[in-house]
């Protein structure tokens, strides 16, 4: 930074310099706009998959084994209490990456609903079961005191009361199939038993969170092999179900919860990994054997994607042997895709593969807004016009698609220009 007729500043000097001009306006601001959060597609009338993401404030690789698996048992718990499905997951050193299926909130908490009390005061809610449910979050001296208040409020019998009541259940309620309650709980709990374990203080978190939106098919399942391949592309292991912090390798080591997540992932019938297994289940209920076609396999068919999607990359070079002699040898590459040789490739005009795409950190996959069709892309694009200004409205760059053969997925937002981190 240069002052007219004067050299650069000094760090000490630019301490003292005035705020700047705010981008969209200080006070008249369109909705959505300068605001200081990030926009999110988020529906509440619709299932929803994301992918998102958080790093820890200054990069710093403070997750070992005890921390990796500590978010990993507090992720479950949180996604049992919130009812936000985790189709896989990878928890690195300094970030994670989840991808979550958010359900519709009103069939969530019919479970919660007591039909013969519905519209009287202090009614329409099984409140056993909702007691029984925030067990997974807290303790029976909160859950006391909880009941406590609830039977106070109950016995006095006023309006206010009434209303107070409810706006405590409500409270509880807003808190299910909501990607925002999901993740800001997770961070903060994990962030408070981080902070005691290590005799800290402060945050820990560099942002809130990223989130892109995913329609279901192939972005789903792109989405999560690029999820799964990250330590892989880190170079922390050989093969992803040797991390033992990732959907995949969950996945492998027998969770019926991971594989879950990855069936979804394949729209293939949920549980359905072991084909052979659910074979010959199916055949004892049918009595049908021979002639059956064999279903697909859960485990085969994402095992297949990761091979696909995660290949080797290597060249060969001319090296000198120990004789002085010059062989001509493979040598492995670099574990992520090589930047340069990406960008020449859109720059004249060839399309990465698709496990070119996955193994290199293309920023599509963590910083767009949605990935999917152009048509699923296109309406959530229309639903959320008044984040864009005038000028960007209906302008072709707002639909970016990804450098995929073969492959018909686009992205809102233009990342043209930084494409590969």
């Amino acid at each position: 930074m240069k002052d007219q007729g004067m050299g650069e500043l000094t760090g000490l000097e630019k301490a003292g310099l005035p705020t700047g001009k705010i981008p969209g306006g200080i006070v008249l601001r369109q909705p959505g706009r300068g605001d200081g959060k990030r926009r999110r597609m988020v529906f509440e009338d619709r299932v929803s998959c994301y992918h998102v993401m958080s790093r820890v404030a200054g990069g710093e690789l403070l997750f070992g084994e005890t921390e990796k698996e500590a978010f990993r048992k507090m992720m479950w718990r949180m996604s049992r209490f919130s009812g936000v499905e985790v189709l896989t997951y990878a928890v690195m050193g300094n970030h994670f990456h989840l991808l979550i299926r958010v359900p519709l909130r009103e069939k969530f908490i019919r479970r919660f609903r007591d039909a013969e009390t519905e519209g009287q005061d202090f009614g329409g809610h099984d409140e056993e079961k909702l007691m029984e449910h925030l067990k997974l979050l807290y303790s029976e001296a909160y859950l006391a005191q909880l009941r406590a208040e609830l039977e106070l409020m109950k016995s006095l019998k006023t309006k206010a009361m009434a209303a107070l009541y409810e706006k405590t259940i409500q409270g509880y309620y807003r808190r299910f199939c909501s990607m925002e309650s999901f993740m800001k709980e997770l961070k903060e709990r994990y962030t408070r038993w981080f902070n005691k374990m290590h005799g800290r203080q402060g945050t820990l978190w560099q942002s809130r969170y990223q989130s892109v939106l995913v329609q279901d098919g192939a972005a789903l399942r792109t989405m999560a092999a690029y999820i799964d391949l990250n330590p892989l592309r880190a170079g922390l292991v050989e093969d992803p179900k040797d991390y033992r912090w990732c959907g995949y390798a969950e996945a492998v080591g027998g969770s019926k919860r991971a594989r879950r997540g990855l069936c979804r992932t394949l729209g293939i019938p949920i549980d359905d990994w072991d084909g052979d297994k659910n074979e010959k289940r199916d055949e004892k209920r049918d009595g049908k054997g021979k002639g059956r076609e064999k279903k697909a396999e859960g485990r085969v068919l994402y095992r297949r994607l990761l091979l696909t999607d995660g290949l080797e990359q290597s060249r060969e070079e001319m090296k000198k042997t120990g004789g002085g002699k010059v062989q001509r040898v493979r040598v492995k590459t670099r574990h992520g895709f090589d930047r340069k040789k990406a960008l020449t490739e859109l720059e004249q005009g060839t399309m990465l593969s698709r496990h070119d795409l996955v193994r290199c950190r293309v920023r599509y996959l963590s910083e767009g807004i949605a990935v999917g069709s152009e048509e699923f892309v296109k309406e959530a694009y229309e639903s959320r016009q008044e984040w864009f200004s005038t000028r960007e409205r209906g302008k072709e760059r707002e639909f970016q698609k990804l450098p995929l053969k073969k492959s018909r997925l686009c992205c809102l937002r233009d990342l043209r220009g930084r494409m590969i981190e």
